[in-house]
């Protein structure tokens, strides 16, 4: 069984500003108090009338001194128009229903560096200004945010790979540095010289696993100085890794983002590098073809005002 050819809409049919004119003139009886009622002048109200008359090939008002009156075809118009004007505000009701229901919550994944180090901030900054959106947050590395966004599991996701994920678009919402940091007892931390690419690539660190946006970055660039040695240790978060750095167990690589405290406390001593190139950029993403609107749009605004984009 075949379907209906579908039949484009008449350009016979009157635009709902029209229709909704035409329902005010039936309830005032007339064209001035029907003009004011829906916002206009009453030489625009009559020209919108005659218009629609011209469009529809019928007269619809009998104009007096007295008022204007529906004509015998006016009335079946507007009857019409009634039922029009009535679906048009429960199709607004309910898309405002749906609007009112998206921007409720909002689902975030982000990667580990990003969720416990920047987005607090953000997620406090739009509670103040959507204090009725529920927020969730998911934290994983990047290719598990990927994974989330693609399965429709959150509505924004923020990552710290080499490039956007497959079937996703993004942008830039600001850059970090990875830093080599050991214990202070580790004899890199008493160096007088930079550490060379070669080095690092030998040595066997602490790492986060394969899928973090820290370990892509990493494994890019040293893989023309030969590539990582087997890592010493492969950890799922970046306070694992701190951790096992500060128990003395090796050096590690990670987020200055993340560092802050250890570095001023002396719990952890950084570690130059010379000839190698170790920034990265941190980005917001979605679906691709599908821009964030309601509380993420509003997220996303929120990372661009704290200036972190600028390399």
């Amino acid at each position: 069984m075949t379907g209906e050819a579908h039949v484009p809409l008449s350009h016979r049919v009157p635009d709902l500003g029209a229709l909704e004119l035409l329902l005010a003139v039936a309830r005032h009886g007339s064209l001035g108090r029907a003009a004011r009622d829906v916002g206009v002048t009453q030489p625009a109200a009559s020209s919108r009338i005659r218009s629609m008359e011209r469009q529809l090939g019928v007269a619809l008002l009998d104009r007096s001194p007295r008022g204007s009156r529906l004509t015998d075809a006016g009335v079946l118009v507007t009857d019409w128009a009634r039922r029009i004007v009535e679906a048009a505000e429960a199709f607004d009701a309910g898309a405002q229903a749906l609007r009112d229901r998206r921007d409720s919550r909002l689902r975030v994944a982000a990667s580990m560096t990003i969720a416990e180090y920047l987005l607090p901030g953000w997620l406090i900054a739009l509670r103040a200004e959507r204090p009725d959106t529920a927020v969730s947050l998911l934290a994983g590395n990047s290719a598990a945010v990927a994974g989330r966004l693609l399965v429709g599991e959150a509505d924004l996701g923020f990552v710290e790979g080499l490039s956007v994920p497959e079937g996703l678009d993004g942008t830039v919402i600001a850059h970090d540095r990875l830093v080599v940091v050991v214990a202070p007892a580790h004899a890199w931390a008493r160096r007088l010289t930079p550490l060379t690419p070669q080095e690092l690539a030998a040595t066997p660190l602490i790492l986060r696993e394969h899928g973090s946006g820290t370990r892509q970055v990493l494994d890019a660039a040293l893989a023309v100085h030969g590539g990582l040695a087997q890592p010493l240790l492969e950890l799922s978060s970046t306070t694992a890794v701190k951790g096992a750095a500060e128990s003395g167990a090796g050096p590690c690589v990670l987020s200055e983002l993340a560092l802050g405290e250890e570095l001023s406390s002396r719990r952890l001593v950084k570690v130059p590098v010379a000839g190698v190139r170790l920034r990265r950029q941190l980005r917001a993403v979605w679906p691709a073809g599908h821009r964030p609107t309601g509380p993420a749009r509003d997220l996303l605004s929120l990372t661009a005002r704290d200036g972190l984009a600028h390399p």
